[in-house]
């Protein structure tokens, strides 16, 4: 199956956008202001003024607006598309469109697995990580002051793997020690 282009995609989903209520008038002018103002040459302002002609009702305009669209090419396209989710997303996710695509063979990842990739490990791990990030900070932030290190030094160096490892590494090995030998 060939991928679909975003002028395919207008065509299956001008039906459901110049339905009744799809899209508000208010939405339709920010739609073609958008397109006007970040890309004229997709809307010159004339296109633009007579696509946002109130005595011209707004499901012509829409639909006069998607067919030049349609005739301008795959860029003018794309353009409505992200036009259309940034004035109307919740309506962008519901086109019929994007279930096409999202239930085709040629969707590449399914949106909800990446997450649960990076989910998997549970609360545990969570907070494994967040207390050795609160371990790290306190350990930087309330040792002493090393002597050997100017104190103006001390502060550019403040987070210098140097340091850092130094006084860790003291810690670690304290905890690892009293760990091995309750076995």
């Amino acid at each position: 199956m060939t991928e679909q282009t975003y002028c395919d995609r207008l065509v299956q989903d001008m039906p459901f956008l110049t339905g009744l209520g799809r899209l508000s008038e208010q939405q339709v002018d920010r739609i073609i202001l958008q397109l006007n103002r970040y890309y004229p040459q997709i809307l010159s302002n004339k296109d633009a003024e007579k696509f946002r002609n109130p005595k011209v009702s707004l499901r012509v305009r829409l639909c006069d607006l998607l067919g030049h669209l349609q005739r301008s090419g795959e860029r003018d396209c794309q353009e409505f598309y992200r036009a259309l989710y940034i004035h109307a997303q919740p309506l962008h996710s519901c086109l019929p469109s994007r279930h096409t695509l999202q239930n085709s063979d040629c969707t590449e990842l399914d949106s909800g697995t990446a997450g649960r990739e990076l989910s998997d490990r549970g609360p545990v791990a969570f907070l494994t990580c967040l207390g050795l990030a609160a371990g790290l900070a306190l350990l930087v932030y309330c040792c002493p002051p090393d002597p050997k290190v100017l104190p103006g030094a001390r502060r550019v160096l403040g987070f210098s793997p140097v340091i850092v490892d130094r006084h860790v590494s003291r810690f670690l090995l304290t905890f690892l020690t009293d760990d091995l030998g309750g076995l």
